[in-house]
């Protein structure tokens, strides 16, 4: 039995992982606006039990991936998916669907390649390339959401300072937030919109600014929404707070920076040992090396 030589073990490799980006890549087209639009619009509301036309309920399809995937994975696609911002191009049931589909993919392409040369090594690569292929969609789910909340939190000490001002300018605090996520451009400046249309719509103001901090899932905005819940709840002057916070953000933020400045020399120990230092020894003691090599060879 002749084993299966590297390159055709490589090349298979590659054509799983190529066509499994693939996959996700046709499954990850958005939806069109109207179809996004009809959605939010009808979020919560079941169609086919009120009796309105043209609606029903899943399809098959959809019935049948979601019975195929667990509870556990979808509420986990919905906490990831939610921290994330609720990409548009990356509804939860198309996530869910393409966990199926690319575990598929890869697992029928590794059992081509393993059917051919039946060995240890075949078998392990084939089962690795199914369970990277599952997880896909949720590492890059969880990759935006980290992202996400690295972005708020640099942008959450200059946001409170527009509020501030703004605070002391005269105007509240909604009208404030709302200025801030107006002029904003990042996700805070997002989530702060939001924030104010959840409150336009009648959920209370307590809820909503909890809402927002269980949202983004940034620690630094939750202890800000504490405190502003804190001082709503026992009269506390919103612009002391506000500046306050500013101040306190901006504080961590640096210790952050700092802290990331002290990591470098420990980060870069292990390249140098490995990559650098090697090389310098060869360049340095090689030379001498060989003399004391041909000394010795001499006598």
């Amino acid at each position: 039995m002749t084993t299966l030589p590297l390159p055709v073990l490589a090349a298979a490799v590659a054509v799983v992982g190529a066509v499994v980006l693939i996959g996700w890549a046709l499954l990850a087209h958005p939806a069109s606006v109207a179809d996004r639009a009809r959605d939010n619009l009808l979020r919560g509301i079941d169609l086919h039990d009120a009796g309105v036309p043209g609606r029903t309920g899943p399809g098959l399809g959809s019935r049948l991936v979601g019975g195929l995937t667990p509870s556990g994975t979808v509420a986990r696609l919905n906490r990831l998916a939610t921290t994330a911002g609720r990409p548009v191009d990356w509804p939860v049931p198309k996530l869910v669907a393409a966990k199926l589909v690319l575990a598929v993919i890869a697992g029928g392409l590794g059992l081509l390649v393993v059917s051919a040369q039946p060995t240890g090594l075949l078998i392990a690569v084939a089962v690795a390339m199914t369970v990277v292929a599952y997880f896909v969609p949720e590492l890059l789910l969880y990759s935006r959401g980290q992202e996400r909340q690295q972005a708020i939190g640099l942008e959450l000490a200059d946001t409170l300072d527009q509020m501030t001002i703004a605070v002391e300018a005269g105007l509240g605090f909604e009208s404030a937030m709302a200025r801030a996520g107006k002029n904003g451009k990042g996700p805070l400046a997002e989530e702060l919109v939001r924030t104010l249309q959840d409150i336009a719509v009648g959920q209370p103001r307590r809820e909503a600014y909890l809402a927002l901090a269980d949202r983004t899932g940034v620690t630094d905005l939750r202890r800000f929404i504490r405190a502003v819940v804190q001082a709503d709840a026992y009269g506390v002057s919103i612009a002391d707070v506000l500046r306050t916070q500013a101040q306190e953000m901006r504080l961590k933020r640096r210790q952050r920076a700092e802290e990331k400045a002290m990591q470098i020399p420990v980060k870069v120990i292990f390249p140098l040992i490995l990559c650098i230092l090697p090389t310098l020894f060869i360049v340095l003691l090689g030379p001498a090396a060989m003399d004391i090599m041909d000394a010795f060879s001499g006598q």
